[in-house]
């Protein structure tokens, strides 16, 4: 069984996350824009791929809803990286201080499986992580209990000695439910901080 290691959220927490990152670039007028992702392609809608739903269900439905934003729909499938636009400032030189330490790394993401699958391949950070549960894989999504307990056994990790980091005060409600210890994310500096605390970073 592994001691001592942390778990990442991705979204906000490692990698900055927005849908207006994409649709600012399609959409020139603010006020449209900002309707567009209050009506059409929406947070709420899109957690449904997070949530394990295809895309292939997911486009046509609202397509059919909204036919004169389809152009817009068909970028969110074929452009979702430009969605996450750049790393959280300083979110992955602590993974890698933490992995050079000999931490062992993972993370528990809510993302979808073909985002993922697009994504992924990217960010070589990644390579240090030893094991990664992604929701629309699992069909589990944070916060539901099942999905860390998925973590913990597939992970092989102490959850008692285990730290989950997620910027959602709902997801980390959820990993401390099952026992992990968690930090809610705000910047890298508080989690710099939080980790010394803890000892999983040597002093500078």
């Amino acid at each position: 069984m592994i001691r001592r290691s942390v778990i990442f959220d991705v979204g906000r927490v490692l990698f900055d996350w927005d849908l207006r990152y994409l649709f600012a670039k399609l959409i020139a007028e603010k006020d449209e824009l900002e309707w567009f992702v209050t009506n059409v392609v929406t947070p709420q809608w899109h957690f449904q791929h997070d949530a394990g739903r295809p895309l292939a269900e997911m486009l046509p439905e609202l397509k059919a809803e909204f036919p004169d934003h389809a152009m817009l729909i068909d970028a969110y499938a074929t452009r979702f990286n430009e969605t996450i636009p750049a790393p959280m400032p300083g979110s992955l030189e602590l993974v890698k201080r933490l992995d050079a330490a000999g931490v062992p790394l993972f993370a528990i993401t809510n993302f979808g499986h073909e985002f993922w699958e697009g994504f992924r391949p990217t960010q070589p950070i990644f390579n240090l992580f030893r094991d990664i549960v992604v929701s629309g894989t699992e069909k589990l999504m944070k916060p539901d209990p099942a999905i860390y307990h998925l973590a913990i056994e597939r992970f092989g990790i102490d959850p008692a000695s285990a730290l989950f980091i997620d910027d959602n005060a709902a997801n980390v409600a959820g990993a401390e439910s099952v026992g992990i210890a968690a930090h809610r994310f705000k910047d890298a500096a508080t989690l710099e901080a939080e980790l010394l605390a803890r000892g999983y970073l040597p002093a500078r």
